[in-house]
């Protein structure tokens, strides 16, 4: 008998109705966010997944790129409460995630510690040029993007799900920036460069930021309906050549891996880590039903990896000396991973 693959098995009923409907809430958010949002389609994709994904985006790119326009309007289309830190260089942590505070009861006089939620209470957290604040400040969200929860004074608060961090970052080499740490970079799942629109995309935006237009976006999704999604995506298999393929191509990006090229001791300081494996496994899912699949391939995979990895290897003086980004090192590692179903090696 054949063996069967991931390729080969049918959805459940269920799973193949749910995942029509996230192609359909995929297609109508998309379409929401067009009245607002001039082209951008890639960025708009990646956003998405990410989310779909159950995991947290960080966005860069110069000023006025539209970057918080973008997150302000994903969440108005998928009906989450909403709140906007402007991180600066003053910014504490407890401006983010809040404190506590003595207050009087009026009644007996007596006081008490009371906490005071901050701007972290919310579902959709945009960190507006996050890295414009020292790291000190930024390692304030990294409880709340790993474990959706903020401990203060000994006391742990849950976070209101689904909950997501979209952040915004400008180009390092810009003035008054601080690179975010290592661990801070790790809790994002993709690593998204906005570019500067064409020219007749940017003779758009110009035309409709002048005139008289306004638009109204309707409400897509709800945070219910958005966990559904994630469970969803969780079903959806992978074969094992295309898990495979996702952990030689993490493996061989950490220069102290004997799967690594030689070209990656040469130019890597520090590679990815093994949440790197999971995000590339769950944002292949993601993509595959949005293209019509219920099954990963490696196409999701090459696809995603760019983002995915970027943002998780530290290149080495030797590659910054020689101007040797970090995309390009992916889309090597890209060519040197075999296609073909690989032999998995122990």
């Amino acid at each position: 008998m054949a063996e069967r693959t991931a390729s080969d098995v049918e959805p459940a009923p269920d799973d193949a109705a749910r995942a029509a409907a996230l192609v359909e809430t995929y297609r109508r958010i998309t379409q929401q966010l067009s009245k607002i949002i001039v082209g951008q389609e890639s960025v708009i994709e990646q956003l998405l997944i990410a989310i779909l994904a159950r995991g947290h985006c960080l966005l860069e790119g110069v000023p006025g790129l539209a970057k918080t326009l973008l997150v302000r309007s994903l969440a108005q289309a998928m009906e989450l409460t909403f709140r906007r830190i402007q991180f600066t260089p003053d910014l504490m942590p407890a401006d983010i995630t809040g404190s506590d505070i003595i207050q009087q009861d009026p009644t007996t006089g007596h006081r008490q510690l009371v906490f005071e939620k901050g701007p972290i209470f919310a579902q959709m957290i945009l960190a507006d040029e996050i890295n414009r604040t020292p790291p000190k400040t930024q390692a304030a969200l990294l409880e709340a993007m790993q474990e959706h929860s903020v401990t203060i004074g000994g006391k742990t608060f849950r976070l209101e799900e689904p909950f997501f961090v979209l952040a915004t970052q400008n180009p390092i080499e810009q003035e008054g920036t601080y690179p975010l740490p290592e661990a801070q970079r790790d809790r994002f799942l993709f690593h998204v460069v906005v570019d500067y629109p064409d020219y007749e995309q940017e003779r758009q935006i110009v035309l409709q930021t002048t005139g008289s237009f306004a638009s109204e976006l309707a409400a897509v999704i709800d945070g219910p309906t958005i966990l559904a999604c994630h469970e969803t995506v969780r079903r959806v298999p992978i074969p094992d050549h295309v898990l495979d393929f996702v952990l030689q191509l993490v493996r061989r990006a950490r220069p102290a891996d004997r799967m690594a090229p030689k070209f990656v001791k040469d130019l890597i300081e520090w590679g990815p880590g093994p949440r790197a494996s999971q995000y590339l496994v769950l944002a292949g899912k993601v993509r595959a039903i949005l293209r019509g699949r219920y099954h990963v391939t490696i196409d999701d995979i090459e696809a995603l990896a760019v983002p995915v990895l970027r943002h998780r290897i530290v290149p080495s003086f030797h590659a910054e000396a020689e101007g040797v980004s970090v995309d390009s090192i992916v889309a090597r590692l890209l060519q040197d991973v075999p296609r073909e179903k690989t032999v998995r090696v122990i």
